[in-house]
């Protein structure tokens, strides 16, 4: 009698889903879904910015009420929601909403960034930046793999940039919120779930792979589902603004290509398709410069398994509203496989976001790209699409660059500007194939735009599909 006493007032209280909470940020100008459960058939009224939308609970206790687009708003408001109970939740801005995910480099935490060897460089240092950070216009929340799906009465997992909250927190989305925050003037609101070492499997819904026509009534390895139920799905209707996605680390390993870039098509499909926007942005990193060939385990890696995983990830380029930054510049032996430059990839992501979503004018967002390739006698001609003049970045010979005549031997090459194009050459190839460009796993390659950019690893020779894993 006592169980089923206290069962009576749970089941006719109003909860909301765990996202939702005090300090949140929410999405301006697109509607704003508002949800949670109460007693079936229960009044429900929500209460911003003037509105007052109000709904019943369904037959199953579900209830949503959608708020109108609003600006932003950097003033404090209090979001009510109300029934057989009222629950208030207190300083609630209204901005741009970014969820993050990914694995060990998405997850790098705020007080690693601490701890890495200070660069030299002018102005205030990323390095120090917990000590200072203390702008109330950008907010976090960190999902809890075990506590996302359940809700919490005190509604507290969001929190201002700072302190405590801060330290735990991605610094790569950290970084991103900061440039987003003082280019656009407004606030700014991160999501953040990742997990390390984890495979891109996880993220996708075993429903997602079933509907792909690649993957349909075929084994997928790697645990589909497993993040994206307790991690993602609960997220959803959130409005926000978009995805970053910083994985394939743990993919790399076992020596992908054409599969992984299937499954950031699956990836990026199913989430959008989760919350109903087909367009929504989705922005991700190219993996940085590391030994994988060092690795002895079942698969065996070589100089060429980055380059050829890289290539995987910007094929996935081909989807609609998606963009890659490039990272063959950010890499140490500190870090090895977890370089310390999180403040760069924060800021590169961003410019992403300000050129394509944003359309801020002025901002170069992407690095040179590899276009076209003439062959004019010995000298292969290489245009390259790119924003910004291209420049050597230490002001030396360019590097990392091979040619090939037909023997298909790749042997060192000369590299030098001209223009939009770059002219490549070596002594003993009279008749030049192919060309490639930081075709190696620990490549930092010095061509870059005058933006500051690194230019994309690249191969003319065509990849031979029949070798495709």
């Amino acid at each position: 009698m006592l169980a089923l006493f206290l069962s009576i007032p749970a089941h006719a209280t109003i909860t909301l889903p765990r996202i939702l909470g005090h300090n949140m940020v929410l999405q301006r100008e697109k509607p704003l879904p508002i949800w949670g459960t109460a007693a079936p058939g229960e009044a429900v009224t929500v209460q911003f910015a003037g509105q007052h939308p109000g709904t019943k609970a369904d037959a199953s206790g579900k209830w949503q009420v959608t708020l109108k687009p609003l600006t932003a708003s950097a003033t404090p408001a209090e979001l009510v929601i109300s029934g057989s109970n009222t629950i208030r939740l207190r300083n609630i801005l209204v901005g741009e909403v970014w969820v993050c995910s990914g694995q060990s480099n998405m997850e790098y935490t705020m007080r690693k960034n601490s701890k890495v060897t200070r660069p030299d460089m002018p102005g205030p240092n990323p390095v120090d930046e917990l000590n200072v950070a203390h702008n109330p216009a950008i907010r976090i929340f960190l999902v809890n793999r075990k506590t996302l799906a359940r809700p919490d009465s005190l509604h507290r997992d969001w929190a201002v940039a700072q302190d405590s909250a801060l330290r735990s927190f991605s610094a790569a989305a950290y970084f991103f919120a900061k440039e987003l925050n003082k280019r656009l003037n407004v606030p700014v609101g991160m999501v953040a779930t990742s997990v390390p070492g984890s495979r891109i499997e996880p993220w996708i819904s075993t429903e997602a792979f079933a509907k792909d026509s690649v993957f349909a009534n075929k084994k997928v390895d790697g645990e589909p589902g497993k993040f994206w139920e307790p991690m993602v799905k609960p997220l959803v209707p959130l409005a926000v603004r978009g995805f970053l996605w910083y994985q394939g680390e743990s993919n790399c390993f076992l020596a992908e290509t054409t599969t992984y870039t299937q499954k950031m098509r699956t990836l990026i499909g199913s989430w959008r398709a989760a919350w109903g926007e087909a367009n929504l942005p989705f922005y991700y990193v190219s993996l940085a410069p590391f030994k994988y060939s060092d690795t002895h385990d079942k698969v065996v890696l070589t100089r060429e398994t980055l380059p050829l995983f890289r290539e995987a990830q910007a094929a996935a380029l081909q989807v609609p509203h998606t963009a890659m930054i490039e990272t063959t510049d950010l890499a140490n032996t500190e870090g090895g496989i977890h370089p310390g430059f999180k403040w760069e990839i924060g800021r590169r992501l961003a410019l992403l976001a300000l050129a394509n979503t944003y359309h801020t004018p002025g901002v170069v967002a992407e690095g040179p790209v590899f276009r076209s390739m003439k062959v004019k006698g010995a000298v292969a001609a290489i245009s390259i699409a790119s924003a910004a003049p291209l420049v050597s970045k230490d002001g030396k010979a360019l590097t990392d660059f091979t040619i090939a005549g037909p023997d298909g031997v790749f042997v060192p090459a000369q590299a030098r500007i001209e223009g939009r194009q770059v002219l490549v050459s070596a002594p003993g190839v009279a008749h030049p194939t192919a060309v490639r460009f930081g075709w190696d796993e620990v490549a930092q390659p010095n061509l870059f735009s005058e933006a500051g950019l690194p230019a994309r690893p690249f191969r003319t020779d065509k990849p031979d599909s029949s070798a495709s894993k």
